[in-house]
């Protein structure tokens, strides 16, 4: 049987403007990681609920669909946050 590869979004149910984007093999482990404190990143704003998942046979297909994701959800975050004058 070949290893199934997921992209997630997971949201936080304490502030669901708060997102995270991840590739596993076992969606529930990993959400489970994240409820559990054992993902830094996400530790702080547990616990997480499964926004979308998205399943791809191939894994290469996978990393980049989640590369995208991450570059998009960063680019609205800059196009979001207002610009600093650096001359002050």
């Amino acid at each position: 049987m070949d290893t199934q590869h997921f992209v997630y979004i997971i949201r936080s149910r304490p502030d669901p403007t708060r997102y995270c984007t991840g590739l596993t093999s076992h969606v529930a482990a990993r959400l489970a990681a994240h409820n559990a404190g054992r993902c830094t990143h996400t530790a702080r704003n547990a616990p997480w609920e499964v926004a979308v998942v998205i399943e791809f046979a191939d894994e290469h297909r996978a990393i980049e669909f989640e590369k995208c994701l991450k570059v998009r959800i960063w680019c609205r975050v800059l196009e979001a946050t207002p610009a600093v004058d650096p001359a002050r």
